[in-house]
């Protein structure tokens, strides 16, 4: 169904049906602009969202916040430690570490971990919830499997990053926050089990390669690696499956980048000021909050905006739709986007809604 109406403001774009003439429209003025709706500054021009990406005065969290307060206790601590929400010089050896390891992580063993894994949860594919259990499952599994957890393992260990990734959200309910506590500390068990066998698997060997901080460092950043996989691979995978659905019959070597340039997972991400910035001509106060749009701008699959990951996601979905079209047609369902401020997430319901 096509939208009468555009988008409320750049959140709501998220998960509207069609927001890319919103984005276009934002993407036109290179000032960014308050939007007193969202409390914060808006930038979609792509000139403006690299140089905000690039300047060291904007943060990944704001000076005073450097974890969320609504976080306090286990999950807050791992979410405390990950280098990817982090800025300094603190977290620049570890982070070069992460980038190394993914970067020399054969492509043709990360294929083999995405197909084995995508084959079996394939077969069950039969309708829209067991469609939806195939979108969500297969990437965290995937790199799960890469890292080293046995298959009997990793619905257990999905399961954990699903519901760590829940309570993150700023939608998150006090129940979905309590879940997150609980399995962000089984998660870490779990990992520090795995570190603790021989021999480690590539990407582990890769990540270990040199000494962390400490072991909490290690352990939420192998978290991070499925955390970031769930949101980000989840949503392409799905937004491949919706490009299906709606007729496109391309291959999957030729669909995951279209997909990726053309309707992503990842919409906008924030920003902190540190310091007044001057940006197009005006003038940004320190202690701000940046909402910078990533889709419907070209130019961000690589720069300071790149995924670490983002050769491992591809794979990851590359293979996922190969084993879903040989296990035969797709389900006829339909599809919304699950709530998010930022990650364009569909779920499949049956084509009455249901």
């Amino acid at each position: 169904m096509e939208p009468d109406h555009p988008p409320a403001d750049a959140v709501a774009a998220v998960t509207h049906p069609d927001p890319y003439p919103y984005y276009a429209m934002l993407a036109a003025d290179p000032a960014p602009r308050y939007d007193e709706r969202l409390r914060l500054w808006v930038a979609a021009h792509p000139a403006t969202v690299r140089q905000l990406l690039a300047d060291p005065a904007c943060r990944v969290r704001p000076v005073q916040e450097p974890v969320p307060a609504a976080l306090a206790g286990p999950a807050g601590d791992l979410f405390g430690a990950l280098v990817r929400m982090n800025d300094g010089p603190r977290h620049a050896t570890p982070k070069a570490v992460l980038l190394h390891a993914l970067a020399a992580l054969p492509q043709s063993l990360a294929a083999d971990h995405a197909a084995s894994v995508a084959t079996a949860m394939a077969a069950e594919v039969c309708d829209a919830a067991t469609l939806n259990a195939f979108v969500q499952g297969v990437p965290v599994r995937a790199v799960a499997s890469l890292l080293g957890f046995a298959d009997g393992e990793l619905p257990r260990v999905a399961a954990l990053v699903a519901r760590y990734v829940a309570c993150l959200s700023p939608l998150a309910c006090p129940g979905e926050i309590a879940a997150g506590h609980e399995a962000a500390q089984a998660l870490l068990d779990a990992l520090r089990q795995l570190v603790r066998r021989a021999p480690g698997t590539a990407l582990l060997a890769g990540v270990t390669r040199e000494p962390w901080p400490d072991e909490h460092a290690l352990l939420a950043n192998l978290a991070g690696l499925m955390t970031q996989t769930h949101d980000a691979t989840t949503g392409l995978l799905g937004n491949c499956i919706v490009a299906r659905l709606r007729g496109d019959a391309s291959g999957p070597a030729a669909l995951v980048p279209a997909v990726m340039e053309h309707d992503p997972a990842i919409h906008n991400t924030r920003r902190f000021t540190a310091a007044g910035l001057d940006v197009a001509g005006v003038g940004v106060p320190a202690g701000q909050a940046l909402l910078l749009v990533l889709a419907g701008t070209a130019g961000f699959g690589d720069g300071h905006h790149a995924c670490p990951g983002q050769t491992l996601a591809r794979s990851i979905v590359t293979q996922a739709l190969r084993a879903l079209r040989a296990a035969g047609p797709l389900p006829r369902a339909a599809w919304r986007y699950r709530p998010s401020v930022n990650a364009r997430m569909p779920v499949f319901v049956g084509e009455g809604g249901a």
